[in-house]
């Protein structure tokens, strides 16, 4: 598999201009992937000039509060025919290692926790509410944003947690601990 390269220095700031140098790179990988290239090229075969500033304006949205998204995720991933828990694995491998070449860490994690969230979403409505996220899956997702103590999670009035912890809810759906 072709590494991210970057094209330029880490950059310190997510900007529209490099979501979209980003979302079009990511994307040329995918394209190529022979697990993900197929599902999103029978998906979206003629009409990639019209996702891709989609999916631009969607990363802005999460990542820089721009709000101009209009769509509904889980609606648009539904469809899909044919996707396994190793299309989602492979995406967020795909995504975060090209995020990671892009970007330095403090900018790169306003990406990876979006991204680790929504694949688990998405899985959880697509294969059901006690589907187990996989634990490569969760070892991103702790190493990104590692997860506090249970007892501190279900307490509503501990007020030791660190200042900007980016997760204050669990996810919905089983945790390791359970």
């Amino acid at each position: 598999m072709k590494p991210a390269s970057p094209a330029a220095p880490r950059q310190s700031e997510p900007t529209e201009a490099n979501i979209r140098d980003l979302v079009y790179a990511f994307y040329d990988r995918v394209r190529v992937d022979p697990l993900l290239g197929p599902v999103f090229e029978a998906k979206l075969a003629g009409r990639w000039d019209e996702h891709l500033p989609k999916m631009c304006t969607f990363w802005a949205s999460l990542v820089l509060g721009a709000k101009q998204y209009r769509g509904n995720v889980q609606q648009a991933h539904q469809p899909l025919a044919g996707i396994e828990p190793q299309h989602f694995s492979h995406w967020l491998y795909l995504f975060l290692d090209t995020v990671e070449a892009r970007y330095e860490p403090a900018a790169a994690v306003r990406f990876m926790e979006p991204a680790l969230r929504i694949a688990q979403s998405l899985q959880l409505s697509r294969f059901g509410w006690d589907y187990t996220i996989p634990a490569e899956q969760q070892a991103l997702l702790d190493r990104v944003a590692p997860r506090r103590r249970k007892d501190e999670a279900d307490d509503p009035h501990h007020t030791n947690t660190p200042r900007g912890e980016p997760f204050p809810a669990r996810i919905i759906g089983r945790s390791l601990d359970e």
